[in-house]
């Protein structure tokens, strides 16, 4: 008799025997936290990325937090962002007592619509109401773009951080995701879902020496042992002085180690990740789907492979595929309810139909299975389900 198949995951990390002797080996080690793992971890992302500096944090979300009040973000200042993302891209503006405000997605990429972008930024400009920073999403690994949001920071003077928490190993024109060519600060996410795990945690990056000892200040309570910083003479070897309000946001030894052993591995995960989506994109030729668009200039590190159902109006063919899948044992999910629409920001003014493709977009999406582990025979389960869910 042969028994029920196995539940496939919409994401799970792989966790590898080197992995396991390498946080064992720190857990037998003197520092369990603020020791030499998390420099290690540091110089391991920059060197992968690009990026001068990096400071290691509890997860993506501190790090937005801190990219944010690092780039000035404060009360009377607006933040923009896009609603398909994780409420995280928009909260961080507000723990800094910022507005936010959003810019609605392009239908082909599922990312921030440039020329919207511009036509928002002429009317801010004359209405006096330019954002403080941007926030740009590279959703579910596809990189936006970043030369022309770049261009426009320039022209009108916001400071833009890349919400890469899908998108380590990503690439835009030849450049990994990280080098913060185009950007001032870069945050990754390290969740298990994610492409490379600390467990929780995040990084980071910058080539801005100010902006990186300002980040590296917050991080750690707003604390710091440096003569040259503290108001005042020391008093000893042992004295700090607390010169800002920071956070506790420090990555422990532990979680530091794990993900410098992953990073060993981020080339395979990345190239299977791209196998399986070329693969994906074969098997749906026929099937009545739209998938992510994937610029000519452009990899992505596909952290989700999300879909659109054709002709969903209001989201009841969604709600239909969804149940036959999972009850197929294949754990779809959906990234993501627009932000706007949330009941934190609808009590802050926003509405429905404020950004129509970013909720036509909600109706209509899906994330099929995407991690380093599935198999050819599980994706192709997971077509064949979907298949014939659309019958």
């Amino acid at each position: 008799m042969t028994g029920k198949p196995s539940a496939i995951p919409y994401a799970r990390q792989s966790i590898a025997q080197a992995d396991i002797d390498a946080v064992s080996a720190v857990l037998r080690s003197e520092y369990l936290t603020q020791g030499p793992a998390i420099e290690r971890f540091e110089r391991s992302v920059c060197a992968y990325t690009g990026a001068a500096h990096a400071v290691a944090v509890t997860s993506g979300t501190a790090g937005l937090h801190l990219a944010a009040l690092a780039c000035g973000l404060g009360p009377g200042d607006v933040l923009w962002t896009v609603p398909n993302t994780f409420a995280a891209s928009a909260n961080c503006a507000r723990y800094c007592g910022a507005d936010v405000d959003f810019v609605d997605i392009d239908p082909a990429s599922f990312n921030i619509d440039v020329t919207a972008l511009e036509r928002k930024l002429e009317t801010a400009h004359k209405d006096g109401r330019l954002p403080k920073a941007i926030v740009a999403v590279h959703f579910g690994g596809m990189p936006c773009d970043l030369e022309e949001i770049g261009t426009l920071a320039q022209r009108y003077g916001f400071r833009v951080i890349e919400d890469a928490s899908h998108a380590i190993g990503a690439e835009y024109r030849g450049q990994r995701i990280g080098t913060c060519t185009y950007s001032d600060v870069v945050v990754m996410s390290f969740h298990p879902v994610k492409i490379v795990t600390t467990g929780e945690g995040g990084m980071v990056l910058t080539n801005d020496a100010e902006l990186y000892g300002r980040l590296a200040l917050l991080r750690t309570h707003g604390i710091t042992r440096d003569p040259a910083l503290m108001d005042g003479p020391s008093d000893g070897p042992w004295y700090y002085q607390q010169i800002e309000l920071g956070f506790n946001y420090r990555l422990t030894d532990i979680q530091a180690t794990l993900g410098t052993s992953q990073l060993d591995r981020i080339d395979a995960f990345i190239a299977r990740r791209r196998e399986l989506a070329a693969r994906y994109a074969g098997l749906l030729e026929d099937v009545p789907v739209a998938v992510q668009a994937t610029p000519v200039d452009r990899r992505s590190a596909w952290h989700l492979y999300p879909i659109q159902l054709a002709g969903d109006a209001d989201g009841t063919l969604r709600r239909r595929v969804y149940d036959a899948l999972t009850g197929a044992g294949i754990r779809v999910n959906v990234h993501y309810i627009p932000v706007h629409t949330q009941p934190y920001y609808r009590r802050l003014g926003f509405r429905s139909g404020d950004f129509p493709r970013a909720e036509t977009y909600y109706r209509r999406a899906l994330s099929l299975p995407m991690y380093y582990e599935l198999s050819d025979e599980d994706q192709d389960r997971v077509v064949a389900a979907l298949r014939a869910a659309l019958r």
